[in-house]
């Protein structure tokens, strides 16, 4: 059969047309992967904390599995989030923890609202250890002495870094004792410090009572006879029992899980009210520029979802003392954006 001119060019067109969109397409499709050299920044500016350790143990599975070059690069959170905000092409992607939004509950400056500012990528892992320490020789056995010494008019001192994780807990015990002692939760007393060695010091001289520190940290202090000025002992770990009940059975250092196992709920109790109990999880996650194209989100999501479910990533995490914690990003978002609105309801009752 013979086709007009007219149709002709109209098929022509048509074809043009549908060539087109298969090519932009195509475009399209390429734009949404990552490629080249890609930079993973995290909110700390050292390699050998936990956040480091945990991006490392990540970004060297997704690049392989990949093929992509990416590179930890640890700039510290204000400088992290400069840089995520001036790239969305996905060469550019951050790793963080809790203090990402914990900052900006607590008026942090350089710290914005992240779910309204990035996209919110998966979770990776938990670290397990947050906690809270007091000198070996104290007088306060445990959590229980510490509150009911502070709503009996004791003024207890404890070195926090303020604005993040390291807070969360101090916040959550004052509003404990508010709720328990109402009137004496003042008597609980931050004292406000930086780095963990500069927490520890603050034990050591004897400028606080109670200091915020991890197991990684200060597993080694714990070991120490009682007569040595370093000498202390655990008395609250925040993370759910559940969480430590996941950890390697011989603990860390010589501290067994079981050990840890005393130091959290339902032994250690910190109230939020209504039968509720305070517990703090301090989680891995990625974050991306708001712009970034979604085809990235899915395949970062894919891909982390084929490497947790290989297994070698957990032996890796747990055998470093992390809890494996692979969440896909709109769960993962869901779930921390509901975590921090319960921890804003602890700092709101505080101030």
């Amino acid at each position: 059969m013979l086709l007009s001119r007219k149709t002709l060019m109209n098929v022509s067109v048509a074809a043009a047309m549908m060539g087109a969109t298969l090519g932009s397409s195509v475009a399209m499709a390429q734009d949404a992967q990552l490629r080249g050299n890609v930079r993973v920044v995290i909110g700390s500016t050292s390699t050998g904390g936990d956040t480091y350790q945990n991006a490392s143990i990540v970004v060297d599975r997704l690049a392989e599995h990949l093929g992509v070059n990416m590179k930890v690069d640890a700039v510290g959170a204000s400088s992290a989030f400069r840089t995520l905000d001036r790239d969305s092409r996905g060469n550019t992607l951050m790793i963080f923890h809790d203090q990402s939004y914990l900052g900006h509950l607590y008026g942090v400056q350089g710290y914005d609202d992240i779910f309204e500012k990035y996209t919110i990528g998966p979770t990776i892992a938990i670290n397990p250890g947050n906690a809270y320490l007091v000198p070996m020789d104290s007088p306060y056995q445990s959590l229980d002495d510490i509150i009911e010494a502070v709503g009996s008019g004791e003024t207890v001192r404890v070195a926090i870094q303020p604005g993040g994780v390291s807070e969360i807990g101090f916040s959550a015990l004052k509003n404990a004792i508010a709720i328990e002692h109402p009137g004496q939760e003042d008597n609980l007393v931050a004292v406000n410090t930086g780095s963990q060695s500069d927490k520890n010091q603050q034990l050591f001289d004897g400028q606080a009572d109670v200091i915020n520190g991890s197991v990684q940290a200060n597993e080694q202090y714990t070991r120490l006879p009682e007569s040595d000025q370093k000498a202390m002992r655990f008395v609250w770990l925040t993370a759910r029992q559940d969480t430590i009940e996941q950890a390697p059975e011989e603990g860390l250092g010589q501290t067994t899980r079981d050990q840890l196992l005393e130091y959290v709920e339902p032994n250690v109790t910190v109230t939020m009210g209504d039968d509720e109990n305070f517990t703090f999880d301090k989680e891995f996650f990625f974050l991306y520029n708001k712009e970034m194209d979604q085809g990235i989100v899915d395949q970062i999501d894919e891909a982390l979802e084929a490497i947790y479910a290989e297994g070698d990533i957990q032996e890796a995490q747990l055998s470093a003392f992390f809890i494996p914690d692979f969440k896909p990003s709109q769960e993962a978002s869901d779930y921390l954006q509901e975590k921090m609105s319960r921890y804003q309801e602890i700092i709101d009752n505080i101030n």
